[in-house]
């Protein structure tokens, strides 16, 4: 009788150590799966910050901005963590180029990239404040060989919106790629937080 009982708390310790392990995996994957970006302009004046972290399966984009211009800016994730900027784009002289295009997990086009964004209000003192969810991306999927950047561009995103009435045949590439943004006026390097860091 005694080893019966002696059995049933061998497995009951098993249970709850096994339920420990997973609390404890499911922190450490939670951890894996924040991030964080300091924002800062060609000068290297920190202009704001960005929090990644997934909720309910979903990921949650937080960001804070002082010392910009006010009005609507377009807001992406490029697809590489490098904010350098003298990388200039050849095209038009726009800082940051190190930082590649929109971050897409397949082939879309704007705004249906992964990293589009909605674009950012800006208020007349230069501040401005933003929480977006989205789905199509988890936050773990940033961290991967090349990191990726969050981007704060000089004019308004379109969205590509382009209606037929204004161009016969819609939105042209460059729209496409960036919904007419702008130069690219702020970058930060998103990297993982806290305990998952590498």
């Amino acid at each position: 009788m005694a080893g019966k009982y002696h059995l049933l708390a061998v497995v009951a310790l098993g249970a709850g150590a096994t339920a420990l392990g997973a609390a404890v995996a499911e922190r450490l994957t939670a951890a894996d799966q924040r991030g964080e970006a300091v924002i800062k302009d060609a000068d290297g004046n920190k202009v704001g910050s960005l929090r990644v972290e997934e909720r309910d399966g979903k990921t949650r984009i937080t960001v804070t901005a002082q010392g910009l211009p006010p009005g609507y800016h377009g807001f992406h994730i490029h697809a590489k963590g490098v904010c350098d900027p003298a990388s200039k784009d050849p095209a038009t002289g726009s800082p940051f180029f190190s930082a590649g295009p929109h971050f897409d997990l397949d082939s879309h086009s704007h705004p249906e990239h992964s990293g589009d964004l909605p674009p950012l209000l800006v208020n007349g003192d230069g501040t401005g404040s933003a929480t977006v969810t989205t789905d199509r991306f988890r936050p773990g999927r940033l961290f991967d060989r090349d990191g990726s950047a969050i981007i704060i561009h000089a004019a308004p995103d379109n969205q590509a919106n382009i209606p037929k009435r204004y161009a016969k045949s819609g939105p042209d590439a460059e729209t496409l790629k960036t919904g007419d943004s702008g130069a690219r006026i702020a970058c930060g390097v998103i990297t993982k937080h806290g305990p998952g860091r590498a």
